[in-house]
């Protein structure tokens, strides 16, 4: 890997949280942004002629189910741990993803590899893998709230530091993403393969424990604020919903299903992050709230890659060219905002003097934006010798 601690870009429109400047210089110092200039900087180290292209801040990716994908690519077909995080890697620097919080689920005998057991091995593992790899890698905890079963196993694993988010999801069918059993059961059996025996055992053991809720929550989220860890709710469906996170003090809501509960959320304050892929697409993958319409309306703050890293990108210029947003503030969703819902602002999220050299240069070929070079905190960690 290609260190670059002294460098200067120029030829290049940069993207900043308030604006582009065009034509214009941005120089790394020992892997930190030390100028961002219009026109040339004299002095620096290497210089990279970026061709005109734009210069981002690396993107910040807060929900991504990607490993878990690549770990069970398809139902019971798995592949070892340690292929899959560098593989992943390597796409994620490619993708223009310069940190990452691996979304883990612990939902007991539900699907695939979401056991307790598989999700704790997995953070363990993250952990001591963090430090090989180049994209700066953290965890992002989702926590059936179902599942009593998983607190104790939470609950160690954040005491030991090794989980830096944590969500709250209920993917009981009735509310939520499945408002109706029936799209619950057709999801789990088109993607995970259940019988339907196998989902009426997943549906009767949810509704069981409903009644433990409550005690689950509070017991979960007063160790999360203890450890100032950030806290998020998924697939919100209600007013009522967001009030009842907000008492949590959650400050984040997932891929709200309306745009009442986006409303809601917006009243309360809270971050509202939505899907890249349901901006690219036009449509949500559940049948849901349209992402790019939560954006138009003034409801969106954070975009994250769901499932996919690579609609990231490809999400940012779509909000531009569809003329919902100014490239800046569409950029901000996917980097600076992520930053401030984290509590990692004044480190990175935005090119900015002084913070993290996390940046990715792009150009559009052929109609279609493609990452050139990623970096993260000056150090090149993906570039293409494609023009």
């Amino acid at each position: 890997m290609k260190k670059l601690n002294d460098f200067i870009i120029e030829n290049v429109s940069i993207v900043t949280p308030e604006g582009i400047l065009e034509r214009a210089s941005a120089s790394v110092c020992q892997g930190r942004l030390y100028k961002i200039r219009e026109g040339c900087i004299d002095n620096g180290g290497e210089r990279i002629d970026a061709g005109g292209g734009w210069l981002l801040p690396g993107f910040i990716d807060m929900h991504s189910d990607a490993l878990e994908k690549d770990l069970e690519p398809r139902p019971n077909c798995l592949f070892p741990l340690d292929i899959v995080l560098y593989e992943m890697d390597k796409k994620l620097a490619a993708c223009g993803v310069t940190t990452m919080y691996h979304s883990i689920s612990f939902a007991e005998e539900e699907i695939g590899i979401r056991s307790n057991s598989m999700a704790a091995d997995i953070i363990t593992r993250i952990g001591q893998a963090v430090k090989r790899l180049h994209v700066r890698t953290r965890v992002h905890a989702r926590f059936e709230i179902t599942d009593g079963t998983a607190i104790p196993r939470i609950e160690s694993l954040l005491a030991e530091g090794k989980i830096q988010m944590l969500s709250l999801m209920d993917h009981t069918p009735g509310q939520g993403q499945f408002r109706e059993i029936l799209s619950f059961r057709n999801y789990y059996q088109t993607v995970y393969r259940k019988s339907d025996d196998e989902i009426q055992k997943i549906i009767d053991r949810k509704m069981g424990a409903r009644k433990f809720i409550t005690s689950h929550v509070d017991r979960i989220t007063r160790i999360c604020r203890r450890l100032a860890i950030p806290m998020a709710s998924h697939d919100d469906d209600c007013r009522e919903k967001i009030d009842w996170i907000s008492e949590q003090d959650i400050r984040i809501t997932e891929f709200p299903v309306n745009m009442e509960t986006v409303h809601a959320a917006r009243e309360k304050g809270l971050f509202i992050c939505l899907g890249a892929p349901n901006i690219v697409r036009g449509t949500s993958q559940a049948r849901n709230l349209s992402a790019r319409d939560a954006i138009a309306a003034g409801g969106g703050d954070i975009i994250c890659s769901d499932y996919a890293p690579m609609a990231i990108l490809h999400a940012v210029f779509t909000l531009e060219k569809l003329g919902i947003l100014p490239l800046h503030q569409a950029v901000n969703m996917a980097s600076l905002l992520p930053a401030k819902a984290l509590g990692i602002s004044d480190i990175t999220g935005s090119l900015e003097e002084g913070k993290a050299a996390d940046l990715i240069l792009v150009k559009n070929g052929d109609g279609v934006h493609r990452i050139m070079k990623t970096c993260v905190e000056g150090r090149e960690v993906f570039s293409t010798w494609l023009k």
